[in-house]
Formats: C-alpha cells, structure tokens, sequence
C-alpha cells in the first residue's frame, strides 16, 4: 500500500441538525460525483454498477472494468491531477523518493531514476520527456483538495484507511514491472489513455507487494485501454503492469489503495488477547501454570496440544454461547490515529459548540463518522487488579499533511512534553465502563435527552456530557 502515517467549514448551530449537501464547483459546474453521504459517494464512483451487485460479484473476486462516455466526468477527473500541478508542488519543495518517485521498466525491471533533494521540475521534465520516465507521486491528498474529499468519503465507507498515488507515464513507455499488491485497488483515469493488462493471481489475497516475472504469468486474463474518465477495480493479488500506448501524449491515473491488513486473520489477532484476558479471569484452569521447562523443551509434545486445544474450543463455546462482545483495540487505533480528518475542517471547528450542557437539554454528537469506542485495560499503573475502561477515540486533529506518509523522522527529537501531549491524544478520552451504554446510545441515536441517558446518576450524565463537550464532540441540539 502506498505510505502511511483539516478544515467541515463551520456550520450554525442551529443549521446543523440537517444533512448538509456538499456540492462543490469544479471547473464551473457541480461536481459529477454525489458527496452526500460515504454510501451515496461510492455508489456514484462506481456508477452504473450498484453497491449489492458490486460487492458480490467483484469485490474480493475479480476484476471490473468500467469504460464510460461521460464528458462531464472526464472533465471533472482531469480536474482531480495533472502535470501542471507537479510544476507547482516542485516550487513548495517536494523531495525525491518521499513525495515523488522517477522510475521506468525496462526489460522486465524497474529502474529508478532519483536524483538526491529537491525535485526540481526542469530536470523531472527532462527525465520525463527524453528518458521515457514516469512520475509517481506519493498521496497527493495532502496537497489537492478534491483528493482530501474523495479519500475521506471512501475512508468513512469502508471504514479502513485509503491512500494514493498519482502516475504520469509518456508516451510508449511502462513505469513499473509486473507485480501484485496488498489491497484493493481502484483505478481512476485522469487524462490520456492507458494500456492494462491484468492477470490470474498467484497468490489471492496476497497480503504482500511482489514483482511477477513475465515467464510466469501466463497470459492475460484482461486486455483493455483506459480513458479519461474510465475506472479499473481489481483485488488485492491481482497481477498486473501498464503502459501508455505510443499514439498518446501521455497518461495520468490515479491508483486508490485500502484494505491492507484488513482480513479475518488481522481481527482475530486483534481480538483474540481480549477474549483470553476475559476467559483466564473466569477460568481457574487458564490461570494453572504451565509444565515445567516448557519454554526451554526444543518441541511442544503433544500433550501441550491437546490441552491447548481443549482451551481454543471452550473460548470459542463461550464466545458463541454467551455472545461475547469482541473488542478491537490495535486495529481501531491504527485507524483512527491516521485517517483524514473531516474534509475541509478547521481548527475553530474542533472548538466546543454553543454552551455547556445541562440535563434539562437534548443533546447530540458531532462528527460521528469520524468518532469510535475502544473497550481496554486501563492504562494507569496501579496496584489495583486491572479494570477495563472505555476510549473515546476521534480524528479531528489528524494531520492531512502527513496522512498515510508513515512516521515523522523528526518525531524522535520533540520534546518530553509534546510526546506527553501525544499520547494523550492518542488515548482519547477515558470514561468508565459504565459510561458504555450511555455512549452507544449518543452514537446510535441522532438526538438523546440528557436526562434519558442510560447512566444511574446524574453526575455521571453532566460528566460524559461535559468530556465529550469540551473536546468538541458533542452539542446542545435542543433546550427544553
């Protein structure tokens, strides 16, 4: 998957209780696709295709190819990236091999073409018109505003981060080899015209990035050409290479990548410490010390497993039997600490809305696509036994300029009290776990009053509501 890692403009208060149509001029007209909601916007995206046919036969599955005759969408595609807008990225500093990428396939192999630094342009034109080089620029979300737009929409659909990239390819020429990757990929063609051929998967699913000698591939299974405003959709494992037909100027797409690290396995991994912490404070037999030396022995006899075994099938018995919830944790952080956060927000946004909440009001919660709980052991180092505790995790102050670019090398040398400052946020905020019925309830539910929330006491109601307040996720929608 391409490399890891604001400004909703503020509405009214009394305005935003009604779902706000985000129909943004491109190019002098309204935008083809429909922004409304994260389901409406995928659907428009894969358009005429419907989401239940799409997810049956194609997701997961195989390749869908969608050639299109629309002018409207070609035109608002070539809006999304072009080679113009490389030349002005290059005036705000780009660095090879971080943002930007210069490389070609030649008999069978990518060859990279970087030089060290800055990008200037005038050398990356050079290299693009005389060495047949394409460019491929890394999360261009970061810097283009329709791109921030789409990948937070499709962030919110699938629930998974998204990332991108933007590949300018010249005339009679390939950028990179045949591979495969780790996520699904969907394909939209900016400008130009280019040359697909896909594959049968080695490895389906594949939850790594390889290169595919071309003496092993076989024959393409799809042989087409993308237009301006054709979109490609085909599973992660997916081999495949690309290139710009010899009659065409040149070729821009743009590669949208998610689902990496999103299988049943990564759940389980996940889930799985959680259901065992609950099962050993039940279990006696959990808690019994294991035989002496084991972790010195060379093998695990089989004795070991069959115990082991015995232990799997009674977590299973309980989990189905007594409908246990299962709690993500690692994989619900990873997500929500480097998403995007809300197209277009500003920090005045991120502010407390409107006066405090009383339990004579009827309240509701703010930015709740980008709002999730975690259920986890306290993080507090004390002598008591363990208890669980609920996290209020959100994505308000994620950074779009470092999303999906992995790590700062400059996070080592900040300073004790900015790390301090970090981990607060990456924590959230800590409610009981008796706070988890009330917080379900403003999740689930478009308006709550504050006098029904399912808390005994009223302090604890003024509380969950102030917290959630004052880290701007909540509002008084309604005063009695």
């Amino acid at each position: 998957m391409p490399k890891k890692g604001r400004r909703v403009k503020k509405c009214e208060e009394e305005e935003e209780d009604v779902p706000v149509k985000q129909m943004k001029m491109v190019n002098g007209s309204a935008a083809p696709l429909c922004f409304d909601s994260p389901r409406d916007f995928f659907q428009s995206l894969i358009s005429p295709v419907g989401l239940d046919e799409f997810f049956q036969q194609y997701w997961e599955q195989k390749p869908l190819v969608l050639h299109r005759s629309d002018a409207a969408l070609a035109s608002y595609y070539r809006s999304l990236f072009q080679l113009s807008d490389v030349k002005q990225l290059c005036a705000r500093g780009l660095q090879y091999a971080t943002d930007l990428n210069v490389c070609r396939c030649i008999d069978g192999k990518k060859k990279v073409l970087n030089k060290a630094g800055k990008v200037k342009f005038s050398q990356l034109k050079k290299d693009f018109e005389e060495k047949k080089a394409t460019i491929q620029l890394h999360q261009p979300q970061r810097f283009k505003d329709e791109l921030w737009r789409i990948q937070e929409r499709l962030e919110c659909f699938f629930g998974s981060l998204v990332g991108s990239n933007v590949y300018i390819t010249p005339r009679g020429s390939q950028g990179l080899p045949p591979h495969y990757d780790d996520v699904e990929v969907l394909i939209l063609q900016l400008e130009g015209q280019k040359h697909w051929r896909l594959y049968q998967p080695t490895v389906p699913l594949a939850r790594e990035y390889s290169l595919e000698p071309e003496d092993r591939i076989g024959p393409p299974t799809h042989d087409f050409v993308l237009q301006a405003g054709d979109l490609l959709y085909f599973p992660r494992g997916t081999i495949h290479q690309a290139d710009t037909p010899s009659d065409v100027d040149r070729s821009t797409h743009l590669t949208l990548s998610t689902y990496q690290n999103m299988s049943w396995g990564d759940f389980m991994l996940d889930v799985i410490p959680g259901c065992v912490f609950d099962c050993m404070r039940r279990e006696r037999g959990m808690r019994s010390g294991l035989p002496r030396n084991l972790l010195t022995s060379p093998s695990v006899g089989p004795d070991v497993n069959k115990q082991l075994c015995a232990f799997l099938r009674r977590l299973a018995d309980d989990l189905e039997r007594e409908n246990h919830e299962l709690r993500s944790t690692a994989m619900k952080r990873d997500f929500i600490s480097n998403r995007l956060p809300p197209y277009l927000l500003d920090q005045a946004d991120v502010d407390p809305v409107g006066k405090p909440p009383s339990l004579e009001d009827t309240v509701c919660i703010r930015f709740k696509e980008h709002l999730l709980l975690t259920v986890e052991p306290s993080q507090e180092n004390t002598d008591e036994a363990t208890e669980l505790v609920v996290f209020v995790l959100h994505s308000l102050k994620n950074k779009r300029e470092t999303h999906m670019m992995g790590a700062s090398d400059d996070d080592d040398d900040d300073d004790d009290d900015n790390d301090d400052e970090e981990e607060v946020i990456s924590q959230g905020l800590r409610f009981p776990l008796t706070h988890l019925s009330a917080l379900k309830q403003l999740l689930h539910s478009e308006r709550v009053p504050a006098a029904q929330l399912q808390l005994t006491q009223d302090e604890d109601k003024l509380g969950l509501m102030l917290g959630l307040w004052s880290e701007g996720l909540l509002r008084v929608c309604q005063t009695s």
